[in-house]
């Protein structure tokens, strides 16, 4: 199973990366391999100052060795191995009009001492994060979402979107970081799911995800904008860095365990305010944004 998720990953990365490419039309991904010292290692590919895309990042990884203190005392288990392979995304286009993006699909087994696993998993998901409504686009996002899910079970779309809702909620701002998409964790082998079923499952989720988004950057990145406009996503930048930073459990995980910093920190975007106390003006369509952040909302049906 890691191999073939590993090789899935791959693949996913290539078709992301050259679509991306073509979007933007102008920047090219840097590709970035590196080592990791305890074992295994990962290919990260990075765009800038693009056309379309103000930075960005696809990142692979397939990392392997004894299972780091941290994570003992996460899953309550003595010495043990581990590996964990995934591909993780964060897009920040430069027109405000056009939503930042985030993604992940990943795989974990843990192992006794003779090699067995005892352990495995897959998670992930996809989530969008506007900075101007355009409600069609939540609705788009959300129904590919929803048709990629229905695929495998009619319970897994109501499920995971509330599970991103939850996550995706920062707290000590009391509004959600953008309009949700899907969230699943820990996702085990059960009678009514395989492996084998899961792997399907999350597969076909990561291949739904340039049909999720390329069609809102392409309805919106020609659309003309302000200087305000430009400053209001900024600020709103401002609340993706305080969720990433405080809340987000992949980045703190990798903070304390000697992740690699650059593929960690690709996250955050290049240009953000913090400007003291802000509130946007009534009945603009920055606030017609923060209303819809302080409640999560059904956008299909």
């Amino acid at each position: 199973m890691k191999d073939t998720f590993y090789h899935y990953i791959v693949d996913l990365q290539n078709r992301i990366t050259a679509e991306l490419e073509a979007v933007d039309t102008q920047a090219k991904f840097r590709e970035d391999i590196w080592q990791r010292p305890e074992g295994g290692g990962g290919k990260t590919r990075v765009i800038e100052n693009g056309k379309v895309f103000e930075k960005g990042g696809v990142n692979i990884s397939a990392v392997h060795g004894k299972l780091p203190e941290a994570m003992q005392k996460m899953f309550n288990v003595s010495e043990a191995d581990f590996f964990a392979c995934g591909l993780s995304l964060v897009i920040h286009p430069k027109n405000p009009m056009v939503p930042t993006v985030h993604a992940n699909w990943r795989y974990f087994e843990m192992y006794d001492a003779d090699r067995k696993i005892i352990q495995q998993w897959f998670g992930g998901g996809q989530d969008l994060t506007p900075y101007y409504l355009f409600e069609e686009d939540a609705i788009h996002f959300h129904q590919t979402c929803k048709t990629a899910c229905d695929k495998h079970n009619a319970e897994f779309y109501p499920k995971y979107k509330k599970q991103c809702d939850e996550y995706f909620w920062n707290t000590h701002r009391h509004e959600a970081r953008g309009v949700g998409g899907l969230f699943f964790d820990y996702c085990r082998a059960t009678e009514q799911m395989s492996m084998q079923d899961w792997f399907n499952f999350v597969t076909e989720v990561g291949d739904s995800f340039l049909q999720a988004y390329v069609p809102i950057v392409e309805r919106r990145k020609e659309l003309p904008y302000t200087q305000a406009q430009r400053t209001w996503q900024e600020i709103r930048r401002g609340r993706y860095v305080e969720f990433n930073l405080v809340h987000d459990k992949g980045t703190l995980f990798g903070l304390k365990t000697n992740g690699r910093i650059e593929s960690i920190l690709m996250s955050l975007p290049p240009h953000v305010q913090w400007i003291y106390d802000y509130h946007p003006e009534r009945g603009s369509e920055e606030e017609k944004l923060i209303r819809v952040l302080e409640k999560p909302k059904n956008w299909i049906n």
